[in-house]
């Protein structure tokens, strides 16, 4: 006869055996993920800020670092990277769904060998070749098509690799449970694959933000207008 005390099991050690997982609770790592960056900004741009109010600096250097001149070129490098990264996740997302379809798949390497080209080029050349060839345009916009070269290869890959990394027996369970390709690929495929794609979407924006300080050579604005009045000075 077993006589329930109303008290967790617990070990010889006097420890509970039967804990189970902690809900609801962030774990370091997911942590450290989500706001690691984020701090360490805050504290870059805060001791930017006490340099700033500290530094002597003569008229021409004061005059480019005028805090409206900071905060328009901040703003522009923000509509940058968010107008690139959110073109280079319309493109590549479903370009990589649709070379995963079954009659579709010989054209992967071919696509992801088209990518690699965008991105194998020097940056800063593929953004001053297309300014001249594309003398039309804005700047603006040229900078955009360059960011969004440069930024479709991590994406695209890892949307191929997510999809291609479903185990083939839950999208066969989910045809079998009578659900169309369309549902499949919604309920099943893609849900499974978000990690994959979502590492090669942090790859891609960690590309367009750096890339973006470029654009000021193609008068697209951006952060790196400090760099140039740097190196001027």
């Amino acid at each position: 006869m077993t006589v329930d005390t109303g008290t967790p099991d617990t070990d010889t050690a006097g420890v509970e055996t039967d804990s189970g997982p902690q809900r609801g609770r962030m774990s370091r790592g997911t942590a450290i993920e989500l706001f690691g960056i984020p701090v360490l900004v805050v504290i870059g741009f805060l001791g930017y800020v006490w340099w700033r109010q500290t530094a002597s600096l003569d008229y021409v250097e004061t005059s480019s670092l005028a805090w409206p001149e900071v905060r328009l070129e901040l703003w522009d490098h923000v509509k940058l990277t968010i107008v690139a990264s959110l073109i280079v996740v319309a493109i590549a997302v479903p370009l990589g769904v649709v070379l995963t379809r079954p009659g579709l798949k010989f054209l992967a390497p071919a696509a992801v060998g088209i990518a690699n080209t965008g991105q194998a080029a020097p940056s800063i050349g593929l953004i001053v070749l297309l300014f001249m060839w594309l003398s039309s345009w804005s700047g603006f916009w040229v900078a955009i098509l360059a960011l969004t070269l440069y930024g479709v290869l991590p994406v695209l890959r890892n949307t191929i690799t997510g999809l291609q990394g479903v185990d083939p027996t839950l999208v066969e369970a989910g045809r079998g449970l009578g659900y169309p390709g369309w549902a499949v690929l919604l309920r099943i495929e893609l849900p499974l694959a978000l990690p994959v794609i979502m590492a090669g979407v942090r790859t891609a924006l960690v590309l367009v933000v750096g890339t973006a300080a470029l654009a000021t050579f193609v008068n697209a604005g951006g952060l790196g207008g400090m760099i140039t009045a740097g190196i001027t000075l």
